[in-house]
């Protein structure tokens, strides 16, 4: 169970992380700095376990990896949305942040409900009531079971 911080439609990556943190050494010193224009207070409030939640196109711009990373450093579990950009998509799986799709539970949930995502079953339980979500394929899921491409490959 975690709750729910809700974004608005085409946030980019310079949303997720300014350019200007990228200058930091490490993703612990950029982390705090996560949403930063959004929600001043979401690296301070976000708890391991808790979910993005996002409208359509969610981590357009730019390719930097380091976006699905500081959310990953926070413990975000998830990043639940009605579509992404397709290099943030790819760039979360390669570290491991589970990226999932969802067309309707953008409209049905507000900042701070509490929800559950059983990533095996592609369900997303919100509100009392279930949602359901993209099912990753069986590669993907062993990917982000390892922590990402670079992990799996190791293995």
């Amino acid at each position: 169970m975690g709750k729910v911080f809700k974004f608005h439609k085409d946030v980019d990556t310079d949303q997720i992380i300014a350019s200007q943190y990228l200058l930091f050494p490490t993703i612990d010193e950029m982390k705090v700095h996560t949403f930063e224009s959004l929600n001043s207070e979401f690296a301070s409030q976000v708890k391991p376990g808790d979910f993005v939640v996002a409208d359509e196109n969610f981590g357009c711009g730019s390719s930097r990896e380091q976006a699905p990373s500081v959310l990953k450093a926070l413990g975000v579990k998830a990043v639940i949305a009605k579509s992404f950009a397709r290099i943030f998509y790819r760039n979360s799986i390669n570290i491991g942040m589970p990226v999932i799709v969802s067309k309707e539970l953008y409209d049905v949930v507000k900042d701070g409900d509490d929800m559950e995502l059983d990533l095996l079953s592609g369900k997303i339980l919100a509100n009392g009531k279930e949602y359901s979500c993209t099912k990753l394929p069986a590669k993907m899921q062993e990917i982000l079971d390892q922590g990402g491409l670079i992990a799996s490959l190791n293995k």
